[in-house]
């Protein structure tokens, strides 16, 4: 018999787990985090036995409170990730537990994607996507969950598993649950013999609605088992539990065209759309003044709205695609003749470049957020979607602009989906007033958008948010069909109750989360959740979000009084926050409102570092040449050991002075420490310096990377070319490496150019070591050293520094703001001045290459590819790619940080053998050889190889 997943009732698992992206809060009883679909059988019939209410929940984007409870929540994130790409990529099957993005990378090689395309594709899974019935940008009702969906496994809240796939799925059904399947088909006739009813279905899914139940498939199907299969589609996890779905995908059109219709007011963009949605656009995204206004300040915003100057403009952001150039060229042009006909008040223009593009694309995805995090202190924003006919539009538009007046919301914004009639609005509400006030707009809302033939939700469920109100929009009849259905399939009513079906006519007023003031790094975090799937720690402890929630909750049982629950959560967050936080900032890249937690992170690791600590890199900053050779000749002694013996040495240390402070030794570690060997003066060198080059003290403190575990082979080592090593293996890579500083002289000296070092670089560190242990005052020392230098060494700015190691590059290039020099990492570098200059022999075979999270701070990692392709045949960058959480020393300090962020990238490379693994970044390199077993190089050592 199956196991129960464990029920966890820990207070910090709860509230780890209890927040999502909508303005409700309830805490469950538990949590629990099902390994398979046995142990959801198991789960559900229990949950059925017991009548205990019971909640799926994966990426928790949703916004209307559909992924909460304050009984049992299973977390569906951390498992049912897989991902199965099928008939060349014109059908995929996935699980509830992978991410959209995910699942569009897997397909981009194919040239295909999943209809659904949803703002917030970098974090919600397939089980929301399926939940919640998504579209998104360009779906419409053409190509979102419902349509796209080719068949569904699930299980039932008896346990019975139904698989659509097979054959005999339908007779299957009928044995398994007579019941069940008689009653779909009573209500199937039901509904087909009701001319008003299939009349009102039939106007209602005419638009995009999540409202109720998708009970159009019970006129779009003929057998019970696919009714049951699309019913769940939108049923937000109160009628199943899905295992897997296989969609069909669509193409992905090679030609793209985007551009932006400035109009002179709201009003006038909505008077627009007919004219403008008959044109064909592929989307035609609406923003109001104030969503432009939000934009202009998001990093990365493109010219087409940093160089407005808004006042009452809106926007229609359009785009046209196309498998031929031509017919692009030809719908652009007619673009541009629509544009001039529409009154615009700024020049228009459709860019195919695909960087301008992708800002003005993140800007728009990221409005919601961004706008949200804009808001004023103690203010919840709050975000609904409505879907009107598009000739309606413009009155409804001016109806909402009318009740932000009456109901006093200032700074409400509009945006959306325009060519769909599908709208977006903000409201900024304090909560703790009581609610009166978006009671009543809710009230008036909801008169408007039915008066204009609408519905009250769109796309983003309806949740708790909007229960109290479908039996408005759809009538008592079609209301009473949804609650057979739901007592049909789920009898005992365990399955998220309160949500999409409510006895409560207040559901939307209750439960309504706190705000609560914690940090400055973090107060504007809207819980959106799109920084975990990035966060090298999601499936160990902690994400950025919960990183957040856990002291927003720990502040909020304080000032109510609860000490325990406080003591409870600040004992578990000095492991699970901050310990096993790799600090590497690709929480920033994902966050619409520019949070890097691990600012956070720092800071609170420097309030609690003591006084002998800080003394202790105090002086480490004064001899950092003498440290890190220290380092380098233990790196020696213990590789010349016996294994075990200095693993035991450290684990003892560990055991007495704690594990966030002694380092373990690993089996990736290179057994000699480096030297730091450097090529000069040789080749076709100019007389004339080209730049500065600072060698990164990760190479003198770790050597040149060796076959894992393996015995010396004296002739298989070296570079085999005019180094002098003698190996003559061209582009094979050797059992040890020459060291990325090596490498980069070699390059430099083959493409006649000349790089200087610093007297006493061996003295200078880019202060990472430091900032990441909360080691502030070190920091600024070290730093101060390295503008010195850096400084007399470039001639006060006039030579361009060099760095050969990507998180050291980030370093630096902090240290030196405000210096005027200019700071490069060495893949920049080599890829801009010398590729071109070099002559590429022999190319390896093939190469597996790992991006970093500096790499990609830096807007580095294309051109880590780009010499990887340069150097190689057969370049391969696994999908699943992510932080290493290696992290400087992290991952010797906890190594289950890098096991657990590397398992899915590892699992990936271990499926394809290639001939070459590169990174840009030796710690990477490190990490990746732990989780992989393979010899990581830097990316120039590959390129070395290939130009000798």
């Amino acid at each position: 018999m199956t196991a129960l997943p464990l029920l966890d009732t820990d207070v910090v698992a709860r509230h780890t787990l209890a927040h999502d992206a909508s303005h409700f809060l309830l805490l469950p009883e538990a949590v629990t985090a099902p390994a398979d679909e046995a142990e959801v059988v198991a789960l559900l019939r229990q949950a059925t036995g017991e009548r205990r209410p019971l909640t799926f929940r994966s990426g928790g984007t949703s916004l209307s409170g559909q992924a909460q409870s304050d009984s049992v929540l299973a977390d569906v994130r951390t498992h049912f990730r897989r991902i199965e790409v099928l008939d060349a990529g014109e059908r995929v099957r996935v699980g509830p537990g992978a991410t959209l993005r995910q699942v569009n990378a897997h397909l981009l090689r194919h040239m295909r994607r999943l209809g659904p395309d949803p703002a917030s594709e970098i974090a919600c899974t397939i089980g929301g996507v399926i939940a919640n019935n998504s579209s998104g940008m360009a779906a419409g009702i053409a190509e979102n969950s419902y349509r796209t969906l080719e068949s569904l496994r699930f299980v039932l809240p008896s346990g019975t598993i139904v698989d659509t796939a097979l054959e005999g799925a339908e007779a299957r059904l009928r044995a398994d649950e007579p019941a069940l399947h008689e009653g779909l088909l009573r209500l199937m006739r039901r509904v087909r013999e009701d001319a008003a009813a299939t009349r009102v279905i039939r106007e209602r899914f005419a638009l995009k609605n999540t409202m109720g139940y998708g009970i159009n498939a019970l006129l779009d199907f003929e057998t019970p088992a696919d009714v049951l299969a699309h019913l769940i589609v939108g049923s937000e996890g109160t009628l199943a539990f899905v295992s897997s779905a296989v969609f069909r995908t669509v193409p992905i059109q090679k030609h793209i065209a985007t551009g932006l219709l400035v109009l002179p007011s709201l009003t006038a963009a909505t008077a627009a759309l007919p004219e403008v949605v008959g044109a064909g656009f592929a989307t035609a995204e609406l923003m109001d003044a104030r969503s432009l206004i939000v934009a202009q300040s998001l990093t990365g915003a493109p010219q087409e709205i940093l160089g407005l100057t808004v006042d009452g403009h809106a926007a229609l952001l359009v785009e046209h695609r196309a498998d031929a150039p031509e017919v692009l060229a030809q719908k652009a042009a007619d673009a541009s003749s629509l544009a001039a006909t529409l009154g615009l008040a700024a020049p228009f223009s459709m860019t195919t470049e695909a960087g301008r593009r992708a800002a003005m694309w993140t800007t728009r995805k990221g409005l919601y957020a961004a706008v949200a995090g804009a808001r004023p202190a103690g203010s919840t924003a709050l975000l609904e979607d409505v879907v009107v006919p598009v000739p309606e539009l413009e009155a409804t538009c001016q109806g909402l602009q009318g009740l932000f007046d009456r109901h006093g919301y200032d700074e409400s914004v509009i945006f959306g989906h325009a060519k769909d009639g599908n709208i977006h609005f903000l409201l900024n509400e304090r909560l703790g007033d009581g609610g009166d006030r978006l009671e009543a707009f809710t009230e008036d809302m909801v008169t408007l958008v039915l008066g204009h033939g609408g519905n009250l939700k769109a796309e983003h469920g309806t949740g708790r948010v909007m229960a109290p109100f479908v039996e408005r929009q759809y009538g008592p009849e079609l209301y009473g069909v949804m609650r057979e259905l739901k007592a049909l399939v789920d009898p005992a009513g365990i399955l998220n109750p309160g949500v999409v079906l409510t006895d409560d006519p207040s559901a939307h007023m209750r439960d309504l989360k706190p705000v609560v003031a914690i940090e400055e790094e973090a107060d504007r975090c809207v819980e959106c959740g799109y920084c975990e799937p990035v966060c090298p720690s999601k499936d160990l402890t902690l994400t950025p979000r919960q990183r957040i929630v856990l002291r927003r909750d720990a502040n909020l049982a304080e000032q109510r009084g609860d000490l325990e629950t406080a003591r409870a959560i600040r004992k578990a967050y000095e492991y699970q926050g901050l310990e096993t936080c790799a600090v590497d900032g690709m929480c920033e890249t994902a966050c619409p409102v520019d949070i890097n937690t691990g600012d956070l992170v720092r800071r609170l690791r420097a309030e609690d570092a003591g006084v002998a600590p800080n003394a202790a890199w105090g002086a480490a900053a004064g001899n950092w040449d003498l440290l890190t050779r220290g380092a380098s000749a233990a790196m020696s002694v213990a590789g010349a050991m016996p294994q075990v013996l200095p693993r035991v040495a450290t684990d003892v240390g560990r055991a007495v002075l704690g594990a966030d402070v002694v380092p373990q030794y690993r089996e990736e570690l290179p057994r000699r420490g480096g030297s730091v060997r450097r090529a000069g003066g040789r080749g076709r060198a100019s007389a004339d310096v080209a730049a500065v080059y600072l060698p990164a003290c990760v190479h003198t403190m770790f050597g040149a990377a060796e076959e894992p575990r393996a015995t010396d082979r004296d002739s298989s080592s070296g570079c085999g070319g005019d180094c002098g090593c003698g190996s003559g293996r061209g582009p094979t890579a050797a059992a040890t490496s020459l060291g990325v500083p090596l490498a980069l002289g070699l390059l430099a000296q083959r493409a006649g150019m000349r790089l200087t070092v610093p007297d006493d670089a061996a003295s200078l560190c880019c202060g990472t070591p430091f900032s990441s242990k909360g080691m502030t005052e070190a920091k600024e020392q070290m730093r101060e050293r390295v503008r010195s230098a850096l400084l007399a060494a470039s001639d006060g700015g006039r030579l361009p520094v060099i760095v050969d190691a990507s998180s050291c590059t980030e370093g630096i290039l902090d240290a030196m703001t405000g210096t005027g020099i200019e700071v490069v990492d060495a893949i920049t570098f080599v890829r801009r001045h010398l590729l071109d200059r070099l002559q590429i022999g022999e190319r390896a075979g093939s190469v597996t290459v790992h991006p970093t999270c500096s790499t990609t701070h830096l807007g580095a990692t294309e051109d880590l590819v780009a010499i990887a392709e340069a150097a190689a045949r057969d370049v391969v960058v696994p999908v699943d790619w992510g932080c290493c959480g290696y992290a400087g020393d992290r991952g010797m300090l906890h190594p289950e940080l890098t096991a657990s962020a590397t398992a899915a990238e590892a699992a990936e490379v271990a499926q394809r053998e290639t001939d070459w693994y590169v990174s840009a970044n030796r710690t990477c390199e490190l990490g990746m050889q732990a989780a992989t077993g393979k010899s990581y190089r830097h990316v120039l050592e590959l390129l070395e190889a290939a130009t000798r």
